[in-house]
């Protein structure tokens, strides 16, 4: 983590505190905004620092945040934040991670019910105490204890945006250490599943040892739970468990083949191979009667394993319980495949970038089609657009694409659909985008029923061309809408308008499930970033892997079309 992300982060408990305490507003926001331009700062903070009057000269950062990080800097701590966690139980700040809790919320159930954990507040409301509170009624309560349950149901489960970096830079590390020749992720995190339990690593090492003595004393180790001569667990300081086990080349690729999964695929795989008189096992593939494992029929690769069984080789994303092992796969969506961000916002609502540094930031990741579509109205938390802004915002957007030859810059927007379904501009503006993105953002609780005309409404509306985030979901904090999949689906294919999935891994939504429903009704499927920040361009690999899982291929996905066909569809939507 960079100094300025890490810094942030401590701005933001520092807020969050601030405002659990009952602290002036006016100072929250302040705390707010110093979080925002940390997570947007690029250059050498400390170097900064160090020149007298230059972090007070950034815009936002005032005279005691620049004194805080200057402290934070030179002793890696920040007096204010230390004395909060003193006055505040620990556990409290856990509470904010549970939907519908923000830190006024925490505040008062603190100070008057004596809430000062998700147990504590479990058990005031089995006790009552909640409902003894003003203006804490039944229906508020019972939405609480729904968020509660459905936070400590996800806790167990790690979210693949965290878990995939980090596995990605424990094998960067570790692969490093000498005589290792590989290292590789596998389990639910290379199936590509939206959470993870925790992180399997498979290594090829010359001196096992070596590698083991690196990874159980490596920083952010919190315990080692294991230590042999082939496999290794720790947990790491933010609460994974990693487990890494030394293999032989010759066994590689059915180890790591048994420890990708899933447990249903490797059961029908050595279904497959009883029926044939063989055995399989991490080690490889044996004929029944060798016993000692002396003359593996194959096991080096995968793919050697595949075609030893006779079977259609079967990516990692479709070795589900639902995946039929004889059916060869289709020839599934790849992330090189996608050259248009379709989905993205600036500076005009809640983006932190303008135009001109969105199409940049795009190029540079080998986009070559942009459509900037920033929030409607209805998104006044979003800065969303009035009619008059959006006006103005497609002459610049327009302004824009004359500037650049790399890169085709489209007009669009994110409007909302509004309960009843209908939209938040009006049909004489949508139909001066170039293209419109449709979103849920509110009424999130909606009936199956009314959600499904909602989204229905939405998906035949003759100048919409996708709908965005269909049902809202947020992984861990919120269910979403619940809609009548293969209705809405339908509905999509029949008026050619495509659904989204939304990459950002706090999102992944449509599903992976949902994604085989679309596919099976002719429905496109397209893939986008829902871009804030400039990193937010690479979340694009967790939307193609929930893609992969749901056997899109790159047909149905317009993402990946070239520009005239992308055109074509837009042009026949508007």
């Amino acid at each position: 983590m960079s100094v300025q992300h890490e810094l942030a982060a401590h701005f933001e408990e520092l807020a969050a505190l601030m405002e659990i305490t009952g602290a002036n507003a006016f100072r929250v926001n302040a705390i707010r905004k110093v979080v925002r331009v940390l997570q947007e700062f690029e250059g050498d903070l400390r170097a900064i620092a160090r020149t007298p009057g230059a972090l007070e000269g950034i815009d936002g950062i005032g005279t005691s945040s620049a004194a805080r990080i200057k402290a934070w800097l030179d002793t890696g701590t920040i007096t204010d934040l230390e004395r909060l966690r003193g006055e505040v139980p620990e556990g409290l700040t856990g509470l904010l991670s549970i939907s519908g809790l923000g830190p006024k919320t925490v505040g008062r159930l603190w100070r008057e019910a004596g809430v000062e954990d998700r147990a504590g507040l479990k058990q005031a409301i089995e006790d009552g105490r909640l409902a003894d509170l003003p203006r804490m009624g039944a229906k508020t309560i019972a939405n609480i204890a729904d968020s509660l349950a459905f936070a400590e149901q996800a806790a167990r489960r790690t979210s693949i945006g965290v878990a995939l970096p980090l596995a990605e830079s424990l094998r960067e590390r570790l692969q490093a250490v000498k005589g290792v020749q590989s290292v590789e992720y596998a389990g639910s995190l290379r199936r590509g599943c939206e959470t993870i339990g925790d992180i399997d690593l498979l290594a090829i090492a010359s001196h096992p040892e070596a590698l083991f003595a690196d990874f159980t004393t490596m920083d952010g180790v919190s315990q080692v739970l294991a230590s042999g001569d082939t496999k290794a667990s720790v947990r790491l300081e933010r609460g994974i468990q990693v487990d890494l086990r030394v293999v032989d080349e010759a066994s590689h690729g059915a180890a790591l083949m048994y420890f990708t999964g899933s447990k249903e695929h490797n059961v029908a795989l050595r279904h497959r191979a009883q029926q044939r008189g063989q055995r399989l096992n991490e080690y490889g593939l044996f004929a029944e009667d060798d016993a000692d494992h002396r003359d593996p029929l194959a096991g080096r690769t995968e793919a050697d394993v595949y075609t030893a069984l006779e079977l259609p080789f079967h990516p990692p994303e479709l070795r589900e319980s639902r995946d039929d092992i004889e059916a060869a796969p289709p020839a599934i969506i790849s992330e090189s495949q996608i050259v248009s961000e379709l989905h993205a916002h600036t500076t005009a609502s809640d983006g932190h970038l303008t135009i001109r540094e969105l199409a940049i930031a795009a190029m540079d990741r080998g986009r070559e089609v942009l459509a900037i579509t920033d929030h409607s109205r209805s998104s006044v938390q979003a800065n969303g657009l009035s009619i008059e802004r959006l006006l103005r915002h497609i002459e610049a957007i327009r302004e824009a694409d004359h500037e650049f030859t790399d890169i085709r810059l489209l007009a669009g927007a994110e409007v909302d659909i509004h309960a009843d379904g209908s939209l938040d501009y009006d049909d004489e503006i949508l139909a001066q985008l170039d293209l419109v993105v449709a979103s849920p953002h509110v009424a999130l609780k909606q009936s199956p029923a009314d959600a499904t005309a909602r989204l229905i409404a939405a998906a035949t509306h003759p100048l919409v061309h996708i709908i965005g985030h269909p049902t809202g979901r947020m992984i861990g904090l919120r269910p979403g809408l619940e809609p009548d999949m293969k209705a809405l689906c339908e509905a999509a294919a029949a008026h050619g308008t495509a659904l989204e999935i939304n990459a950002n891994p706090k999102r992944l939504d449509l599903r992976d499930r949902h994604v085989r429903t679309a596919v099976a009704c002719g429905a496109m499927v397209s893939i986008n970033t829902d871009t804030h920040t400039a990193d937010h361009l690479d979340f694009l690999r967790y939307g193609v892997l929930t893609a992969r899982r749901g056997l899109l291929t790159a047909d149905q996905c317009p993402n990946a079309w070239p520009l005239d066909r992308l055109l074509e569809w837009l042009d026949q939507r508007s």
